[in-house]
């Protein structure tokens, strides 16, 4: 008695994308992987967060610097008990962060890989790369590019009316929050890359959209900066803009690649 061939008896019902690379995993295999991932995504960053707690106070004579160079009268105080300790963690978990920033996107990409085909896993290391670097990119603007102007600013903006005597834990809040929302942010252009790569937007909608992109850089700027003020934001909004219309540009390298791999699919 003949049975009937199943699909991995029979070569030619086997999915197009799985001889590509590609993997099928059923929901419950997407949520284990998706658990496995956090995992090791979380205690990565408490393995780096526990390093960086011994440097602590050295990061926060660090962090403290561009601040105490646009004002003479600049100096911390901490009015509550723990306000000290808190400050300390807070900077010990933003190095944890960006020390284990690797790790997180190499653990992104590899939860996606299942749907990926052997070519493009290929890229894998090569993006981690990349997005690490933009990331470490957008840190060291922040700090060295936009914190001291927008400092030099809210420091002495109001002139011989007060003394900059700054909140330990606010001071922290304001320079982490900055630090590590602009290296987000700086990933911008491989977010729209890999967008397009997979057909989701084109560089022509892109360019068509150009006006909203520059209402959305400063709408990004104002919730990404801690402070109000205009020359944060504007420091901010100005790379933004930069980083979209470089998206733009890989948009337009990656395009062809999809169209041929569609046509040869």
């Amino acid at each position: 008695m003949s049975t009937k061939p199943t699909a991995t008896e029979d070569p030619s019902m086997e999915p197009e994308d799985e001889a590509k690379g590609a993997k099928y995993m059923s929901i419950m295999e997407h949520l284990q992987e998706l658990r496995y991932r956090l995992v090791v995504s979380a205690l990565t960053i408490v393995a780096t967060t526990g390093a960086s707690i011994y440097f602590a106070g050295r990061m926060l004579q660090f962090l403290k610097k561009p601040a105490e160079d646009r004002s003479d009268a600049f100096f911390t105080i901490f009015t509550e008990p723990m306000e000290g300790l808190v400050a300390h963690f807070r900077i010990a978990l933003m190095a944890g962060i960006t020390f284990a920033m690797p790790v997180l996107i190499y653990q992104t990409l590899m939860f996606v890989s299942p749907g990926l085909t052997s070519k493009e896993k290929r890229w894998v290391y090569s993006i981690v790369f990349a997005a690490t670097l933009a990331f470490a990119g957008g840190v060291a603007f922040a700090f060295f590019i936009a914190l001291p102007p927008a400092l030099d600013f809210l420091l002495n903006y109001p002139e011989d009316v007060a003394e900059p005597h700054i909140k330990i834990g606010s001071y922290v809040d304001f320079v982490t929050r900055l630090l590590l929302w602009t290296g987000i942010v700086f990933e911008t252009p491989l977010v729209i890359m890999g967008l397009a790569r997979l057909g989701v937007v084109s560089s022509r909608q892109l360019l068509r959209f150009w006006r909203y992109a520059i209402v959305g850089a400063f709408v990004v700027a104002a919730i990404v900066t801690p402070s109000i003020d205009p020359v944060t934001q504007s420091f901010v909004a100005g790379p933004i803009i930069v980083l979209y219309g470089l998206g733009v540009l890989l948009a337009r390298l990656v395009e062809p690649r999809r169209k041929q791999a569609t046509k040869s699919a």
